[in-house]
């Protein structure tokens, strides 16, 4: 599905992934203490393809008695798992990103049809990182020592971990490799649009010969999420998703001995100076905003553009924007997929509808939207400014908020005016003028002539209403060490 309609005769012809290299169960349980299981209630969900709103597969649904289970199962495996040498921990660890590897395919697909991103997006960018997550955790296994916490730092215990639907594998994966290298276990819980990567990773642990309890999968709503993270029993809280949860989360866990790291919202700042390459800028803007459908926390969703460039830039942007391929996440050559489910759809309408109300200008590409599924044009606001909704809320979709700026201390100015602090990216060929205003901006990330650059020996985290603490890098061994 093209936003353009063309005349070429060159025109693209499908090219879509086969659904054929992934077996999806009809149903399955939660993977506790080694096997899956029903939900003691026998409660179960249902998960959908956002792409065409057809049911996936039966999922079950777990309540209070089975995370009280699966928490006990990781502390009954934490005495074992965590007296193990950390040579022995880390083989585990390589097996398990091996394992990835070679079936890469199938999670990619799997990932895809759950999740409504691109294939080209879940095959050349997620399940690369995921396996480079475990391969470079496993290589801290047997270093702690020397990490910088300590001659002999020690692991918390369990580890309850809560992760986004946006992206659920990686998430996963920055969650459990730190947390299984440093010697804790493991209840995770996906979120419910979002299960069966986790699922799949549970079969990845069983194939990989983990022993039983170490890592555990719990799926459920939030309920189950809120039920895991005031467990007595639980050591260690990371969390990924929305600011407001995050919030309850730490209004939760104050006053316990647990742990707690989160990585929140934002509303990234992507500054374009006049003498930046305008090709590549765009690039990045594109790839910035509309990667994942802009469902992505730190994603580049205000556009600061030096005044002299703005029209130039804004051509260009939209020109490209035209190329851009919208459809079946499953065809190689689509670049932006599905959103989603209905309700980020309902929100994403909702605050895009509110800015034009509010005055600024809307645009969008010419762009037939399938008929079923959950889909949004990219979409551009012009003449925006700081006080218009979309310039401050974090939408998490395909919607770009353009500024301009004449000075470097106005555009520092403008994008640390935000209560997040996530993310931010810088366009200009000076060296010099890439430290000076890095230095300034009050956000845990900066990329410099690139966006949505992730490597698991960088650390990666929020100041302000973003969050605290780090994952990746050495960093992301703190979290999960007694420090």
């Amino acid at each position: 599905m093209t936003m353009e309609k063309r005349t070429s005769a060159f025109e693209y012809a499908p090219a879509p992934e086969s659904r054929a290299i992934v077996d999806i169960a009809p149903s399955y349980g939660l993977f506790i203490d080694g096997e899956f299981t029903e939900a003691a209630d026998g409660k179960v969900f249902k998960t959908v393809s956002p792409s065409t709103e057809e049911v996936l597969a039966e999922v079950a649904e777990a309540g209070e008695a089975d995370v009280d289970r699966a928490v006990k199962a990781a502390r009954k495996a934490f005495e074992k798992w965590s007296a193990l040498p950390g040579a022995e921990r880390a083989k585990y660890l390589f097996r398990i990103a091996r394992i990835i590897q070679e079936r890469s395919r199938e999670l990619a697909v799997l990932e895809t049809l759950d999740n409504g991103k691109p294939i080209r997006e879940t095959r050349d960018a997620d399940l690369p990182l995921v396996a480079a997550h475990f391969f470079y955790y496993a290589g801290w296994a047997d270093k702690l020592d020397h990490a910088g916490y300590g001659a002999d730092p020690r692991p918390l215990g369990v580890a309850g971990q809560v992760i986004p639907w946006n992206f659920p594998l990686l998430m996963l994966a920055w969650k459990i490799a730190p947390a299984l290298a440093t010697g804790n276990t493991v209840v995770l819980k996906p979120a419910e649009t979002t299960p069966l990567s986790a699922l799949f990773f549970a079969d990845v642990c069983r194939q990989a010969g983990l022993p039983k309890g170490v890592v555990n999968i719990i799926t459920g709503d939030g309920r189950a999420g809120a039920a895991l993270i005031a467990h007595p029993d639980v050591n260690k809280v990371a969390f990924t998703g929305s600011t407001a949860v995050g919030k309850e989360i730490a209004r939760t866990v104050a006053g316990t001995r647990k742990k707690l790291t989160l990585e929140l919202g934002g509303k990234g700042a992507n500054i374009v100076f006049d003498d930046a390459p305008i090709d590549q800028a765009v690039e990045g803007i594109v790839n910035g905003i509309f990667f994942n459908q802009g469902q992505v926390c730190c994603a580049g969703s205000r556009l600061l553009v030096q005044e002299s460039i703005h029209d130039e830039l804004l051509d260009s942007l939209k020109r490209r924007l035209t190329t851009l391929r919208l459809g079946d996440p499953l065809d190689k050559n689509t670049d932006i997929g599905a959103i989603n489910s209905a309700e980020q759809l309902a929100r994403i309408t909702a605050l895009a509808d509110l800015g034009e109300a509010e005055g600024a200008e809307r645009w969008s590409p010419a762009c037939d939207l399938p008929e079923s599924g959950y889909w949004f044009a990219p979409t551009l606001f012009t003449n925006v400014t700081q006080a218009h909704t979309v310039a401050r809320d974090e939408i998490f979709g395909p919607v770009l908020s353009v500024l301009t700026f004449r000075t470097p201390d106005e555009a520092v100015a403008k994008a640390n005016n935000t209560p997040y602090g996530l993310s931010a990216g810088i366009w200009t060929e000076k060296g010099s003028r890439i430290l000076a205003v890095a230095n300034k901006l009050r956000a845990g990330v900066v990329w410099s002539n690139t966006f949505n650059k992730f490597d698991p020996t960088s650390p990666f985290g929020g100041y302000k209403e973003s969050g605290f603490g780090r994952e990746g890098g050495r960093h992301g061994l703190e979290a999960y060490l007694d420090v």
